[in-house]
């Protein structure tokens, strides 16, 4: 079965690119904020969360106001970076074809 061969190699590869691409994953971080620039995330592309920023004038508000404000901004951070996240995935796995898998 020659074509088991040339598959095996093929996803090799793709599994080296893979562990590569996360680790460049890791490493990137963005910067998302929220509630007007109030709030200041900073995520990777691995959804790992590296540091929150507050204004201290959103400190003189209503802990529900404060709290709302920092939920928006994580929501906001963690979507753009599973989004970012995604495009770069869908990079390595856009030309895999394997029989039967798709």
């Amino acid at each position: 079965m020659p074509g088991v061969g040339k598959l095996l190699k093929q996803a090799q590869k793709m599994q080296r690119k893979m562990e590569s691409l996360q680790q460049e994953l890791s490493d990137k971080v963005i910067e998302v904020s929220g509630g007007g620039g109030a709030v200041v995330v900073r995520i990777s592309l691995q959804q790992e969360l590296k540091g929150i920023k507050l204004d201290p004038e959103l400190l003189k508000e209503e802990v529900s106001v404060v709290e709302d404000t920092i939920c928006e901004a994580l929501r906001g951070a963690l979507a753009k970076s599973k989004e970012q996240s995604q495009t770069a995935m869908s990079s390595i796995t856009a030309g895999l074809n394997m029989p039967g898998l798709m």
